[in-house]
């Protein structure tokens, strides 16, 4: 099918939209998707890269509030003992003048580069527990997807950390911040994957992981760059949504884990690996941004919203399944004489 099938559709989805609820045009609405979009990107970027070598990160929303709760507490410029006596890091790193570089000028880059070396660092850990010890990938997400949460509700108390910089929050406002975060992410994932060998042997190792071990490729620091990536996208991911929140949240992302995997599943990136582009992540999120900006504004129930959710990425991975068996029964060889 077309690379920009989920575009066509989501351009007559949005029309159809408008037909029954004209407000979706509005220009405060579409201010709202455009928000929306850029940083569910930026984690959908990431997880692209995971799905591509055949795994599948379910870290990074705890990636993202570990991060935030990690980045506040360097940039925070006041905290409130009532709430915060009983922290561990109360009197460490902690005080009534905020975390550990409150009121600095190296508060906001030094913040920014912790949330971004800690996403990298468990992406890390994800990638060497799969790629050298073996183990399934579902299964290393799902634990480093509890332990990180807990984690960074341990760290909080449950609190959030607020009186965040302004330079850090001003990231949050509008979309031109986090659309230049996601469109640096997204040309360099086109670069990598389109111009340089290592696009090669991640799309190698997520086909076939023995044929691609013989033919050469460094499969296991193929897969570990790849988990990398992901955790480093998911802190960016963070810094956007906690600029926007205008604080260190030890919950964030808590329901995005559908809408990553949805948006990448509907834009057409292969659960089993090996295909994936940009250009159909740009396209997954479109479409997800708009299909669940219409949920809502249908006011229907929380628990509707994920029902039709969840029906359209089944319909999405139902397709893919039924492509990877129509290309498989294509290269089958054809009888003759």
């Amino acid at each position: 099918m077309s690379d920009h099938f989920v575009l066509f559709l989501s351009l007559l989805y949005f029309f159809v939209l408008w037909l029954f609820i004209p407000k979706i045009t509005e220009p405060r609405n579409l201010a709202n998707l455009s928000s929306n979009m850029w940083p569910l990107l930026t984690l959908v970027i990431g997880q692209m890269f995971v799905l591509i070598v055949g795994g599948i990160d379910l870290s990074q929303t705890s990636i993202m509030a570990v991060t935030s709760v990690l980045g506040a507490m360097v940039m925070s410029g006041r905290l409130d003992p009532v709430l915060f006596e009983k922290n561990p890091l109360w009197g460490v790193i902690l005080s009534e003048n905020g975390g550990a570089l409150g009121g600095s000028i190296w508060a906001l880059p030094v913040g920014i580069l912790v949330m971004l070396l800690t996403g990298a660092l468990i992406g890390l850990l994800n990638g060497l527990s799969v790629a050298k010890l073996k183990m399934p990938p579902f299964m290393v997400t799902l634990v480093s997807m509890f332990f990180f949460s807990g984690l960074a509700i341990y760290l909080t108390r449950s609190e959030n950390i607020m009186y965040l910089p302004r330079g850090f929050v001003a990231l949050g406002r509008g979309a031109v911040g986090s659309f230049c975060v996601a469109l640096v992410l997204a040309l360099l994932a086109w670069f990598v994957l389109s111009r340089m060998v290592l696009g090669r042997w991640l799309y190698a190792a997520g086909m076939n992981i023995r044929t691609a071990l013989v033919s050469g490729v460094p499969t296991s620091g193929v897969i570990v760059l790849a988990y990398v990536f992901s955790g480093f996208c998911a802190a960016a991911g963070s810094i956007l949504y906690s600029a926007r929140l205008e604080m260190g949240r030890p919950t964030l992302g808590d329901n995005l884990l559908l809408d990553i995997i949805g948006a990448a599943v509907i834009g057409g990136i292969s659960l089993y690996g090996g295909k994936g582009k940009v250009i159909w992540a740009v396209y997954g999120v479109l479409f997800f941004t708009i299909l669940a900006n219409s949920l809502n504004r249908m006011n229907l129930d929380f628990y509707t919203v994920q029902i039709v959710k969840g029906c359209v990425i089944l319909i999405a991975a139902l397709l893919d399944v039924t492509r990877m068996r129509l290309l498989a029964v294509s290269r089958l060889p054809k009888g003759g004489a």
